[in-house]
């Protein structure tokens, strides 16, 4: 009785309704009761108060090993969740890079382009120059492609203001940069959050600013390394503008910064990526 108490027990808690469970149990209870009175006719002798326990004990292990499984079941559910959130974290994540990097450089050959058809009339001899320079884009596009696809992990920041200048010199759009503090020590995260957020402003404003000019300041001031974009464009007049905004904000609240856009139609756009200096990365002056 003993045996075939625990193996029922140890099934009915695998049950898939707690009304099984209930009636399981019961039934547990009916089988001591019955037993007890058959084999002693009294359920107060001493020979039936030693199985009390047992039968006690048999009531609460359907109980345990119901709450057991359902543990087990939400552990794997919550598992398949947080694989579910990882996947789509990283399929935002490759969104945004193949935003950045392949729209930014896209958007190049698009200018390039354009300048080309116009210097074809007027300037036949620099259209050449143009498509060459149109041919070294789509090279780098492809070798993008290859960077994504192995997981590119690390953007120069340096290396990214240079290209954008060159990408808005392309366009008639004269910019100026002002490095104020070139020795600050910046992690490689930190490079190349700033410098995708660098690139993403960037070809925003090549493609809804129509600017003239472009200024790119980086100073430091209490404990605060800040990069300011600012042009003197049309503005913000489109709200929808894409994920560009979006993804700069969230890449600057990774490193528990912020990215402040502010726009005008009459003094143009200023963005401002802004991250706390590490400790012993701020050298002295």
């Amino acid at each position: 009785m003993l045996i075939f108490g625990f193996t029922f027990a140890d099934l009915l808690g695998r049950a898939k309704t707690k009304w099984h469970i209930a009636c399981g149990m019961l039934a547990i209870a009916v089988m001591f009761l019955a037993v007890m009175q058959m084999a002693t006719g009294s359920l107060l002798q001493k020979e039936s108060q030693v199985l009390l326990p047992m039968m006690m004990i048999q009531l609460v292990f359907p109980v345990l090993i119901y709450f057991v499984e359902k543990s087990k079941n939400l552990q794997s559910e919550l598992a398949d969740v947080n694989t579910q959130l990882v996947q789509q974290e990283e399929r935002q994540r490759i969104a945004r890079d193949l935003h950045d990097t392949i729209g930014h450089t896209l958007t190049m050959i698009k200018v390039k382009t354009e300048l080309t058809s116009k210097l074809i009339d007027r300037d036949p001899s620099s259209v050449k120059q143009e498509l060459n320079d149109i041919l070294a884009t789509t090279r780098t596009a492809l070798k993008q492609v290859r960077e994504l696809v192995s997981d590119m992990n690390f953007v120069s920041l340096h290396t990214e203001l240079l290209h954008c200048q060159q990408l808005l010199h392309s366009a008639n759009i004269i910019t100026s940069l002002n490095n104020q503090c070139p020795k600050i020590v910046l992690s490689s995260v930190e490079e190349t959050m700033l410098a995708l957020c660098v690139r993403e402003a960037t070809t925003n404003m090549l493609k809804h600013s129509q600017a003239k000019k472009c200024q790119i300041t980086i100073h430091c001031q209490n404990g605060q390394y800040t990069l300011v974009i600012k042009d003197d464009g049309i503005g913000l007049q489109q709200k929808g503008l894409g994920n560009g905004i979006t993804s700069m904000k969230e890449r600057m609240q990774i490193l528990q910064g912020q990215a402040i856009i502010e726009s005008n139609a009459s003094t143009g756009t200023s963005v401002s990526l802004i991250i706390p200096i590490q400790d012993g990365k701020e050298l002295p002056a």
